[in-house]
């Protein structure tokens, strides 16, 4: 019973906040059109990788969702270096991930995380201007220099609440409850002390944690409940940051979508600039700064012990996170266009409401192009217009999502 209320508790701490930063991206993804993140970040030299890594770090994206965005924005004509750094910076922190992270880990760790991610995304963004100095080619952008998501003032509002609550937690709520029940099952199955007693020294813990994350999955999110019970049983506070980095930065799906689109040297930068920087940071935060910044709060440190502990005000936004997290977990199937003009292609790799998004906003660009539905859950493509299936499968895959054909019938 211990076990389950700091499990409540745990929830209680960050629902709130991650409720409030879920509204933010709502409101950052529809009242900033997205040809501003591109239209400043062609030139492959510091400022480029400067406004990149600052418009990517408030962006709640994970690292499947950040994927056709660099790749939306490298076509579009992002250089290489800006590519990098939005690459790098996006998926490690978001205006969600910050406020869950202070909500559970406390303010010392909110703050070095995203002073890692600028950092990190600078070193990496600038390595690649001086490896690769070609000026990018940007691809048709909208007729008119048009606002794709324009809108009256009430609409985008909606639009904001709707790509809040219902489309970020299509695309990680599955990921956060996966994060959420991991700490829960870490804290009652690993011993106190476990790592302590298994492993000699902060750089071997780093070493394996990173051997762990780099080709798994975790969301930015997702990955703080696990951090926070991984140190409650004897990991130290610089290997839970390199948890918290590596684990949102890197995925088996970016390493070979960066491969394919931008080549082997950018993957190599990324790479060696996320274990570096993942690494240093860490060490700098256990040999250099005080072992008492850097506690998991007290309701997973100390387990409630009765209900009473809990405010109503935690208790209502903790039954909002899980009604919309459930919805969220929800499979939906999209409605294909009534035309008998439509079009069916199958596609692979657009797994979140901000790959659908990415993939429609491409297609739509296509001249000829009049309507584009994309189902997520079957992957299929409806296109309606006068288009060749050539354009359509160079698009889909220029921004990083593979491409099966066209669907019979």
């Amino acid at each position: 019973m211990e076990q389950l209320l700091s499990f409540v508790g745990m929830v209680n701490e960050m629902s709130p906040y991650l409720l409030l930063g879920f509204l933010f991206a709502g409101l950052l993804h529809v009242f900033v059109p997205q040809r501003v993140y591109a239209q400043y970040l062609g030139r492959p030299d510091f400022r480029s990788t400067l406004l990149a890594t600052l418009f990517g770090i408030p962006l709640p994206l994970c690292s499947c969702g950040v994927l056709p965005t660099a790749m939306s924005l490298h076509n579009e004509g992002a250089s290489k270096g800006a590519t990098t750094s939005f690459l790098i910076a996006t998926p490690q922190t978001g205006v969600d991930s910050i406020m869950a992270t202070y909500s559970l880990m406390g303010l010392p760790f909110a703050i070095v995380r995203p002073v890692a991610a600028i950092v990190t995304a600078l070193v990496g963004g600038n390595a690649m201007n001086l490896i690769d100095r070609t000026q990018p080619t940007a691809q048709k952008a909208c007729a008119d220099d048009c606002d794709c998501h324009s809108q009256p003032q009430g609409g985008k509002l909606f639009g904001a609440l709707r790509y809040a609550f219902i489309d970020m937690f299509q695309s990680i709520g599955k990921w956060l409850a996966i994060g959420l029940l991991l700490a829960g099952l870490i804290t009652v199955a690993v011993p106190d002390g476990f790592f302590e007693r298994h492993l000699n020294s902060p750089l071997e813990s780093m070493l394996f944690v990173l051997l762990l994350s780099i080709p798994m999955y975790l969301c930015a999110t997702g990955s703080i409940p696990v951090a926070a019970a991984l140190m409650l049983k004897g990991l130290s506070p610089g290997t839970a940051l390199v948890l918290l980095m590596a684990g949102p930065a890197t995925s088996m799906a970016s390493i070979v979508t960066i491969r394919k689109i931008m080549g082997a040297k950018p993957l190599a930068v990324y790479l060696a600039t996320i274990i570096a920087g993942a690494v240093g940071f860490g060490l700098a935060i256990d040999y250099l700064l005080p072992a008492e910044w850097f506690v998991p709060q007290a309701v997973i440190a100390a387990p409630c012990h009765s209900a009473d502990d809990f405010t109503l005000p935690q208790i209502l936004c903790s039954l909002l996170f899980v009604g919309l997290t459930v919805n969220g977990l929800i499979p939906r199937r999209a409605k294909q266009p009534e035309s008998p003009q439509a079009v069916h292609y199958q596609a692979s790799g657009i797994e979140c409401a901000h790959c659908k998004q990415t993939v429609e906003t491409a297609l739509l660009k296509l001249d000829g192009v009049r309507s584009v539905t994309v189902d997520i859950s079957t992957n299929v493509v409806s296109v309606e217009g006068d288009v060749a299936e050539a354009d359509i499968k160079r698009t889909i895959e220029g921004i990083g999502f593979g491409f099966v054909g066209k669907i019979d019938g």
